[in-house]
């Protein structure tokens, strides 16, 4: 018997340190917007819908800064359009949020739902007067 109860049972076992590190690597390219990293681990299977431990998608973080190349390549990918984090919010909202009106017109040409989320990049736009954007919502 040993004091480690995952050395029994390797399947309650967390991330080893490179899969933390690349986990780390991939968040870090989604908000710098570097889309040919991105871009590199999804062609080797590397999963367009995975989250960080606040429910950020790569989609999120990459909406939420403003990179929209990384936002369409994520989306080929099949990243989810429509993903909320744990506070409820959506890409489209972050994008709404912070004004990147590239961004939104990606996401919404993937399916992304206007209305979706707490608060919604509906209410986003309404709220931060985001006029290019809230015309785009209709």
């Amino acid at each position: 018997m040993t004091d480690n109860p995952t050395s029994e049972n390797p399947s309650t076992a967390g991330p080893d340190d490179e899969t933390l590190a690349l986990a780390h690597a991939l968040f870090d390219a989604a908000r710098q917007g570097d889309a040919a990293l991105l871009g590199s681990y999804l062609d080797a299977g590397a999963p367009a819908n995975m989250t960080n431990a606040a429910g950020d998608s790569l989609l999120m973080l990459a909406a939420y800064h403003g990179h929209a190349p990384a936002v369409e390549l994520l989306l080929q990918h099949g990243a989810d359009a429509n993903a909320v984090n744990d506070r409820g919010q959506t890409p489209l909202a972050g994008a709404a949020f912070k004004g990147y009106a590239d961004v939104a017109a990606a996401l919404l040409a993937a399916g992304a739902d206007p209305d979706a989320g707490t608060p919604s990049a509906r209410a986003a736009a309404d709220m931060f007067a985001r006029t290019d954007i809230q015309a785009m919502l209709g």
